[in-house]
């Protein structure tokens, strides 16, 4: 059974900076892409960024370019989403997600992805 856990998150003030991680077991006999989704309080989950098996290629959301970076190591057991320069708009739980595919097609919407972690809380104060 694949199973993700993120952590990192926090309460930080505008304009600060946090490193969320996600870390997969039970890894699947396949290669996959991984993605970052966001919720906050009253909305759907949106999507933030997602990466290839490989960390070659990336794809942001329009809200996060230039902010937010993914990456993920070598072994394609980790995934990471370094945050910088966040709003208060950017609060929200923050999910990782494995791809159901291995490149950055079709990687937008919650229904593209398989395994869900539990989520962390990421808090900008104003």
């Amino acid at each position: 059974q694949v199973h993700l856990e993120e952590s990192g998150g926090g309460l930080v003030q505008a304009g600060g900076s946090l490193r969320l991680s996600c870390v997969l077991s039970g890894r699947p006999y396949s290669r996959y892409a991984m993605g970052w989704f966001r919720q906050a309080p009253g909305k759907e989950r949106e999507f933030v960024a997602a990466i290839t098996w490989t960390g070659a290629n990336t794809y942001y959301s329009d809200s996060v370019r230039g902010r937010f970076s993914i990456s993920r190591d070598n072994t394609g057991n980790a995934v990471y989403l370094q945050m910088n320069s966040l709003k208060p708009e950017d609060t929200a739980v923050y999910y990782c997600a494995k791809a159901l595919g291995t490149t950055l097609v079709g990687v937008t919407t919650p229904r593209d992805y398989d395994y869900w972690g539990q989520g962390t809380q990421v808090t900008v104060s104003s």
